[in-house]
């Protein structure tokens, strides 16, 4: 609900944030069209498939961000809506479960002419829920027992996505949980017992996997199998020294031509590597730094606790997001299955960061008479 020492502002929206996110979503859909148009003739019969579906999550993430902008209530502190989406949450992970797997995972709810990834929506959730406990609890948030819900309902969710298998998704989701209760006021010693149980968990389950094993021991030393768990790493790297310096060779990848795997998803900065250039990896990192430093000083000037937290908490998913791709593309990191925001090709991803940042330029535009 609105309060009465805070009014709302249409149109006074961020817009340097508004800007960078047309930016990196206008290079997204450049980009995919030229990493794919190869792949999406020889599946589909023309090279604009994967084009047309980015083109359609653009539009349904703009309109999201449109609608979000224009209402002057912000329905996301509801308590009843963030609940909502939170329980819808866990139960499409579930449901996940019980899903066709594909490629051995199942990361997907199919049903005919339509895919969703609930791990999408679980960022979100996730976020909304912490912002509105924290400034529920913000007296008490250090009490074991009202630290234990959060902690509980964070690893579930965490648990489930691990069980997909999406371990990338799953690490991301720790990392912007840990840090929003770190903003929030959770003193450091209450994450120890946590953070050793999280590395426990996900050292466990990568044991328990022999696919997973492989990417790790291929990240330590990816020449000692070139051929499979080291592939993707090696072609990788080909494809962004490969662009130079400057390089204005759009749609001239050689990478893209089923010589590294998901050129359109995961490894899409690649290509933008080998096709822009250094130039243009660099102006990606430049694009994201900016979205940081304006996402924070969005939340620094919130109206609430809330809307402080949500903030920073959306900021820091996408930036931390943005910065483990990129990590494993320049091989910093094991291989793993997560899209550079904005620009990898992927609906669900789309179209819920968009949606996080309609709630963010909505924050933007409430003001306390402090203003």
């Amino acid at each position: 609900m609105k309060r009465e020492h805070e009014f709302f502002k249409p149109f006074a929206f961020d817009r340097p944030l508004f800007f960078i996110t047309l930016i990196l979503v206008t290079l997204g859909i450049v980009m995919v069209f030229s990493a794919s148009g190869v792949l999406s003739s020889e599946r589909f019969g023309h090279p604009f498939h994967y084009l047309i579906h980015q083109l359609f999550g653009a539009g349904v993430g703009f309109s999201l961000i449109l609608i979000l902008m224009r209402l002057e209530i912000p329905l996301y502190e509801n308590l009843f809506v963030i609940y909502s989406f939170l329980v819808l949450t866990m139960v499409l992970l579930v449901l996940c479960l019980f899903m066709p797997a594909e490629r051995q995972v199942q990361r997907w709810i199919i049903l005919p002419n339509f895919r969703f990834q609930p791990s999408e929506l679980a960022k979100l959730s996730l976020i909304l829920f912490l912002a509105g406990f924290i400034a529920l609890k913000k007296e008490k948030i250090n009490h074991p027992i009202n630290l234990a819900i959060p902690l509980m309902t964070c690893f579930t969710a965490i648990f489930l996505i691990l069980k997909e298998p999406d371990y990338s998704t799953a690490a991301l989701i720790c990392i912007t949980c840990f840090s929003m209760l770190f903003i929030g006021g959770v003193k450091f010693k209450y994450f120890l017992f946590p953070g050793l149980l999280t590395m426990g968990v996900f050292s466990l389950a990568l044991l328990l996997s022999n696919y997973k094993m492989e990417r790790f021991l291929s990240f330590l030393n990816p020449t000692q199998d070139p051929l499979d768990s080291g592939f993707h790493a090696i072609q990788s790297k080909l494809a962004v020294s490969s662009g130079g310096i400057f390089s204005l060779n759009i749609g001239e990848s050689i990478q893209k031509l089923f010589f590294l795997p998901a050129a359109h998803t995961d490894y899409i900065y690649a290509i933008i590597g080998e096709e822009l250039g250094l130039v243009g990896t660099l102006a990606v990192i430049i694009l994201f730094t900016a979205f940081l430093w304006r996402g924070l000083v969005i939340a620094q000037r919130a109206p609430s606790l809330f809307s402080r937290i949500a903030a920073a908490g959306i900021t820091l998913a996408i930036f931390f997001q943005a910065v483990l791709n990129i990590s494993i593309v320049l091989g910093l990191g094991p291989s793993t299955g997560i899209p550079l925001p904005f620009i990898s090709y992927g609906r669900s991803s789309l179209v819920m960061t968009l949606c996080a940042v309609g709630i963010l330029l909505h924050i933007s535009q409430r003001r306390t008479n402090r203003w």
